[in-house]
């Protein structure tokens, strides 16, 4: 079973490596898209410097980076963004993404948040159906201040 901890400047390559490999998998390395962010070359020092945010990474037992995701603010302070949650192709299936969702909720509840936003797309199949078994409600349309406009599907879910 894989270990998961907060993300360390150590990760960045793995961590945008296998981000930006996910999208390209799915069609999705276009702008609009994570796959362009500009913080992904420093994305532990970007999470760092953020108040009521984090971002973990999950590990091998050879502390080889394998996924992650992280939790930001989006527009109020009542909202938080599950961000940036990518696993490596051998590492799925095993319920990881699970697990870092829970972790990233618990966290987001502890920070205040009441309500957690998802940006994803009709492109990522098995993302949407986790969201949805996870009681994350889908959106007719993004909320103000999105700024991944290449995605073209949304959930809320009361915390």
């Amino acid at each position: 079973m894989e270990l998961i901890r907060e993300m360390v400047p150590k990760d960045n390559n793995t961590m945008k490596s296998i981000l930006q490999q996910c999208l390209r998998d799915a069609q999705l390395d276009k702008p609009g898209t994570a796959y362009f962010d500009p913080q992904l070359d420093e994305l532990a020092q970007y999470y760092q410097q953020l108040t009521r945010a984090k971002y973990w990474v999950a590990v091998d037992q050879n502390d080889q980076v394998v996924g992650g995701c992280g939790i930001g603010p989006v527009g109020t302070t009542d909202v938080c963004e599950l961000q940036k949650l990518y696993i490596a192709p051998d590492a799925r299936g095993q319920g990881l993404s699970k697990r870092l969702i829970k972790l990233a909720i618990e966290t987001a509840t502890k920070f205040g948040y009441h309500q957690m936003y998802i940006v994803t797309d009709t492109k990522l199949p098995v993302a949407n159906k986790l969201y949805q078994k996870l009681q994350f409600n889908q959106l007719e349309q993004p909320l103000d201040g999105d700024i991944h406009s290449g995605c073209d599907t949304w959930y809320l879910k009361a915390l």
